[in-house]
């Protein structure tokens, strides 16, 4: 089975290198950003101006190659690639929420990004809190790491 995907749009960002990139977009806190989405996918941002924040699906263009386990930034204990957020994937595909600033024409003003600049938008959907957060979602050995690093 072939699957094949057309960008939608490009991700400007001030990081211009893979080492400059945070993270994750809550260690991105306050950095701006574009998203420019292509001319022939404008009409769709219609009714979009009302969100306050929205999540980005990516093609994590400069990732290459992927090891089913992986040391986590927050960790020093080798996981499962499936359990991180690692962007070296078998299918590199990057999951953003940012944050929404204002739309002028297809430019999207975003802010808490975590991409690099260039980076092909797959899709956008708005964040919806009511729909995408889960109050009693666990977070595994995670959950561990972040009670060390409060104490």
């Amino acid at each position: 089975m072939k699957i094949e995907f057309q960008p939608i749009g490009i991700i400007h960002s001030p990081f211009h290198d893979l080492k400059e990139i945070p993270v994750q977009p809550t260690l991105a806190r306050g950095v701006k950003g574009r998203v420019e989405l292509f001319e022939e996918y404008q009409a769709g941002l219609k009714d979009l101006e009302g969100f306050s924040h929205l999540i980005l699906l990516t093609y994590l263009h400069r990732s290459k190659g992927f090891s089913l386990e992986v040391i986590p930034f927050w960790d020093s204990k080798p996981r499962g690639l499936f359990a991180t957020r690692s962007p070296r994937r078998p299918n590199p595909i990057g999951l953003s929420v940012v944050r929404l600033l204002k739309i002028e024409g297809r430019i999207l003003f975003i802010e808490n990004v975590d991409l690099l600049n260039g980076t092909p938008l797959l899709d956008l959907k708005p964040y919806i809190p009511e729909i995408d957060a889960i109050p009693e979602a666990r977070a595994g050995w995670f959950e561990k790491i972040k009670k060390s690093k409060s104490k």
